[in-house]
C-alpha cells in the first residue's frame, strides 16, 4: 500500500475529525456528545478518490484515542467504527453501547 502524507485534526466546533491528504480533505468522522463524557460516533466516510488506501484506520484510531484520552465513553453507531473496535479490542472497555 502506498504511503500517503496525511494529517488528522479535531474540528470541535463542528463535532468532527478531519483527515487531509496532501492538504486536501479526504475523510471525516462525525460525532455527537450525548451526555457529559459520552461520545457517539455516527458517521465516518473517506472520499471516493482516497478509498482503498487504508485511511479510515488512522482517522478512526485518532478520533477514538482523543475521545478516550479526554475521558469519554464511546457509542459506536457507525459501522466503520464498530468494525474498527472489533479489530482493536483495546477500545472495547471504553464502549458504552447505544443510548
Amino acid at each position: 500500500m502506498p504511503q500517503t502524507n496525511h494529517t488528522i485534526t479535531h474540528d470541535s466546533d463542528h463535532h468532527r475529525y478531519l483527515l487531509a491528504v496532501d492538504g486536501q480533505q479526504a475523510g471525516v468522522a462525525e460525532y455527537r456528545d450525548l451526555q457529559p463524557r459520552l461520545r457517539e460516533f455516527f458517521h465516518t466516510v473517506i472520499d471516493p478518490a482516497h478509498r482503498g488506501k487504508g485511511l479510515s484506520h488512522p482517522l478512526i484510531e485518532a478520533a477514538l484515542a482523543d475521545a478516550v484520552d479526554s475521558g469519554y465513553r464511546i457509542v459506536p453507531s457507525c459501522s466503520a467504527v464498530e468494525h474498527f473496535i472489533s479489530k482493536n479490542p483495546e477500545y472495547a472497555d471504553h464502549v458504552a453501547g447505544r443510548p
